[in-house]
């Protein structure tokens, strides 16, 4: 591929916005899509990925270049690493490429540096995984992510759907396993996509699907989602009800809500009620009404990596810690919204188990009328991304 300056100059430029300024990686990328539409496809695809590719990777090419701010010349270092020849600008002089591949290959021994995570979280993730799973997960994570969808079951099937992106030329594959998930072979703009806009499908990882089922809604009952969001689980729980009962989703954020309202619109879901917690009496107010909760909780998004690299420099292990006390803060307060016999689920996007399976052991040590039913967790050696889930019981008195 011959390469164009501009284009770069585009991935240099909004790679310092996301690691320097700390713009969210999909805002500054789709700032320099949305400002540059007269690029083809294969530009596009080019910037983005180069961009993805230097946030994932910050570490070993800032190494590499032997500057964390010059980016230009760590872009340059990337080019070196997908072996593309690197123009004679004069950005690239005493650029190198053997030296570069050569230093890379030294830095093997450095996992830290070469899979490109900060020491601490490193050192934080190892001590809980353990070296081997840590390293393994690491690795995974630094892979692209593939797009997986979920079909709207209220409006169409799997296999439907599939036919429909058929006609599109956009390649699809079932996902073993999951009745209701496809993913696309190669990176498309579905989005503009009329299927998209009647509501055919959402976009939502693999793993993320299996919290929704994990719950066990039925048809009739009263759900609620107690960190509801932009409404993937809720939209989800919707389909799996069939949109019979009733579905009360909650979010400390009322622009999310709003988001969840235009989808569920989309979606054709008729079962949702958002609220927006205000103060404590929205909580109590809700006390043993739910037949099945959901706390997909905050957390620190380290399943999530693959999908939203640059998260791995704007964590902190205050933030984490500060995560954790939300995380215990809220199954003990929202739990109360949960009837007797009625089941909740705990869930993160995270695979450090103090975010998961000690949380749920300390919630258990302290609340004896609830008891785990199950436990699973989804690691990004699997394919897709990182959750956790436990499925809980809660008895009489």
């Amino acid at each position: 591929m011959r390469l164009h300056k501009n284009l770069v100059s585009a991935i240099a430029n909004s790679s310092r916005e996301i690691l320097i300024s700390g713009r969210y990686a999909d805002k500054a990328i789709e700032f320099i899509l949305k400002h540059n539409s007269q690029w083809g496809s294969r530009d596009r695809r080019f910037v983005a990925e180069g961009i993805y590719d230097i946030v994932r990777n910050y570490r070993l090419f800032s190494t590499l270049a032997q500057s964390d701010t010059n980016f230009w010349f760590i872009t340059g270092v990337w080019l070196c690493t997908k072996e593309m020849e690197i123009p004679a600008w004069p950005e690239f002089t005493h650029l190198n490429r053997a030296d570069v591949l050569a230093r890379k290959e030294r830095l093997r021994n450095h996992p830290a540096i070469y899979e490109s995570y900060p020491d601490w979280l490193w050192q934080l993730a190892e001590g809980e995984l353990g070296t081997e799973k840590w390293t393994q997960e690491a690795m995974a994570m630094n892979k692209q992510a593939e797009v997986f969808l979920r079909t709207n079951m209220l409006k169409t099937n799997r296999a439907q759907l599939m036919q429909m992106f058929g006609k599109l030329n956009i390649a699809t594959e079932e996902v073993h396993g999951l009745a209701e998930t496809i993913k696309l072979t190669k990176r498309e703009n579905i989005f503009k996509s009329a299927l998209f806009k009647e509501g055919y499908f959402e976009v939502q990882d693999k793993g993320s699907q299996q919290i929704s089922r994990f719950l066990n809604p039925q048809p009739g009952q009263t759900i609620v989602d107690a960190c509801a969001g932009g409404g993937g689980k809720t939209l989800h729980l919707a389909a799996l009800m069939q949109n019979k009962g009733r579905i009360i989703s909650l979010d400390v954020e009322e622009w999310k809500l709003e988001e969840l309202k235009k989808r569920a619109r989309r979606a054709g879901v008729h079962n949702v009620e958002t609220r927006l917690i205000e103060n404590t009496k929205t909580i109590k107010n809700l006390e043993a009404k739910a037949d099945r909760l959901l706390l997909d909780v905050p957390c620190s998004g380290l399943g999530v990596i693959k999908r939203n690299p640059d998260a791995k420099w704007k964590l902190s292990a205050d933030s984490i810690a500060e995560t954790k006390q939300k995380q215990e803060d809220i199954i003990q307060r929202y739990s109360a919204m949960l009837k007797t016999g009625g089941e909740m689920v705990y869930s993160t996007c995270s695979i450090l188990p103090s975010e998961n399976q000690l949380q749920v052991q300390k919630f258990m040590a302290q609340n004896s009328r609830f008891s785990i039913l199950e436990e699973k967790t989804i690691l990004p050696s699997e394919g897709g991304d990182g959750f956790y889930m436990a499925r809980i019981l809660k008895h009489e008195q």
